[in-house]
């Protein structure tokens, strides 16, 4: 968490700046692995503030650290599961070799998604990109609030398609 001391003349804030994650990490790693445009960007940056806030890299919990991992809050499970399921498809070398491109060689496997943003992105994106719905409209929040917890947050997760959520993805439909 970041806090700028109020000698500064500044506001204090937390977590990363929407507009740059857009800019700097979403949607270059979108076109990088042939899956951008702006509902794609707007989609997944909406996500990292549901998920996060832009402010946590491992899960939070009453019970200590959870297990999902960076900004979009993925389990190993999932992660391992695109992988060993999803991935394999000939269909999907290229998306293969772009997120071979992306991941690094340490730590191994699902851990990556705490420390490189880049990859944890694109790991989220392949999560929505192997379901069966089209990306809503690129300035629908309600659509993208609706998808995320259908798709990405699951009816297990904790989040909700209410207001409060569907005003995050109209922050990220406004980066």
């Amino acid at each position: 968490m970041v806090v700028v001391p109020p000698r500064f003349g500044l506001r204090a804030m937390t977590g990363l700046c929407p507009v740059q994650v857009r800019r700097e990490i979403v949607t270059p790693v979108l076109d990088l692995i042939g899956l951008g445009g702006d509902a794609a960007a707007s989609l997944l940056t909406g996500t990292a503030l549901a998920e996060t806030g832009l402010a946590y890299i491992r899960q939070v919990t009453d019970g200590g650290p959870g297990l999902a991992l960076g900004l979009w809050q993925m389990e190993p499970f999932t992660h391992d599961d695109i992988w060993a399921t999803f991935l394999p498809a000939p269909r999907l070398a290229g998306l293969r070799r772009h997120l071979l491109l992306l991941r690094g060689q340490w730590p191994a496997g699902a851990a990556q998604m705490a420390s490189n943003m880049a990859y944890a992105c694109a790991m989220a994106r392949v999560k929505y990109y192997r379901a069966p719905d089209p990306l809503p409209a690129a300035t629908d929040a309600v659509a993208m609030c609706r998808m995320w917890k259908r798709i990405y947050n699951t009816s297990l997760g904790a989040g909700e398609a209410d207001p409060r959520h569907v005003a995050l993805f109209q922050q990220a439909i406004g980066t």
